[in-house]
């Protein structure tokens, strides 16, 4: 539906969450037709980081003034994504959010963190960036094109959308009752200050594994352990507010 309205002449709208926004954002990659968003999930982190209101009417004004910016899109192993896309524990915890059906809104994220936090023990993953190897264990892997994920969750807080690379954010081996204390600060992107966090920067990305991971994106499943990203340079317009950066 999404290519047959560009091919119209029409803008797709998606009011939704960031994992449809993200599928048909992919879709429309490459083209010229920008696609607009009402903002209708859980997380909404690519709405809150592009500047778009939560209420619908102020979204709705946005798509109105109709200004226009050209944002990045990952692609890991073909399949397209705009946010945030990740494996290891976040693994555990996206499958246990997306199987939570009693708990709504932010909360389900801190519930599906605990959850897999129980159960979890360290993996040792390795992770080639632009042709740099980096071996390490601990908990995630993950590759951002936003900086935001969860619902406002700043894993990546120096991530830009259109500046044609990925932050890889590395989380290495720590005890879980320090992995516990510095969760909460993910929300004002303060855990990269931490030495067991690593971010660094790249177009291509390969990611493995001692053992298999789903590897989600902002919420979605989208392939399994071991995966290649890369980086679609501007490929998307979306209607927002200018960037303030």
């Amino acid at each position: 539906e999404a290519r047959e309205a560009a091919a119209g002449g029409e803008i797709p709208v998606v009011m939704s969450g960031d994992g449809l926004v993200g599928q048909v954002g992919g879709v429309l990659a490459g083209g010229d037709t920008p696609l607009g968003i009402v903002p209708g999930g859980r997380g909404n982190d690519l709405a809150r980081v592009l500047g778009i209101p939560t209420d619908p009417a102020g979204a709705v004004g946005v798509i109105a003034a109709g200004a226009a910016r050209r944002i990045d899109v990952g692609e890991v192993d073909g399949h397209r994504f705009l946010g945030i896309t990740s494996c290891g524990f976040d693994s555990e915890a996206n499958r246990i959010a997306n199987e939570a059906e009693l708990i709504s809104g932010n909360l389900v994220y801190a519930y599906a963190a605990l959850r897999a936090l129980a159960g979890w023990r360290p993996a040792r993953f390795t992770v080639t960036i632009d042709g740099q190897v980096h071996e390490f264990s601990g908990y995630t892997v993950a590759a951002a094109n936003n900086k935001a994920y969860g619902g406002g969750m700043f894993l990546a807080p120096d991530a830009r959308l259109d500046d044609g690379k990925l932050d890889i954010v590395m989380t290495g081996d720590v005890g879980k009752l320090k992995f516990l204390a510095n969760l909460p600060k993910v929300f004002k992107g303060a855990h990269v200050d931490n030495e067991e966090v690593t971010v660094l920067r790249g177009a291509e990305v390969e990611i493995a594994a001692d053992r298999e991971f789903a590897v989600y994106s902002d919420g979605d499943h989208l392939a399994d352990l071991p995966v290649k990203l890369r980086v679609l340079p501007r490929a998307l317009g979306v209607i927002a507010p200018p960037p303030s950066e």
